[in-house]
């Protein structure tokens, strides 16, 4: 067992990333972010799907096509398509902000429950 808020770092120079599970359809990552935001000019365009809610802390993450913001508080969250272009503009510098991202195969047929 393991705990989402355990080892939370008060600053870092880079976002921590851990991947706790994996396999050839699904990756879910926790992601801290101690202020970090993406390089001026740098956009995401994944393969795959991505649904990632913030379970503290504040972000905001801006999308290319869309030419819109989001700002983020804990309990949001959100779906971003495969290939939908998005950064990080801005975390929260004065808390961690903790992510947890589930990357998925957009290709994948549906599971049934």
């Amino acid at each position: 067992m393991d705990n989402l808020f355990a080892n939370v770092p008060d600053q870092a120079i880079e976002e921590l990333t851990d991947v706790l599970i994996r396999n050839p359809s699904l990756r879910i990552e926790r992601i801290v972010s101690t202020g970090q935001s993406s390089p001026d000019g740098f956009w995401y365009d994944q393969t795959e799907n991505e649904w990632v809610v913030l379970l503290s802390g504040e972000a905001s993450l801006q999308f290319e096509e869309r030419d819109e913001m989001i700002n983020m508080k804990r309990g949001d969250f959100i779906e971003i398509p495969a290939g939908l272009r998005h950064r990080v503009d801005s975390t929260s510098k004065t808390e961690a902000t903790i992510w947890l991202a589930i990357f998925f195969d957009p290709d994948k047929k549906s599971i049934e429950a």
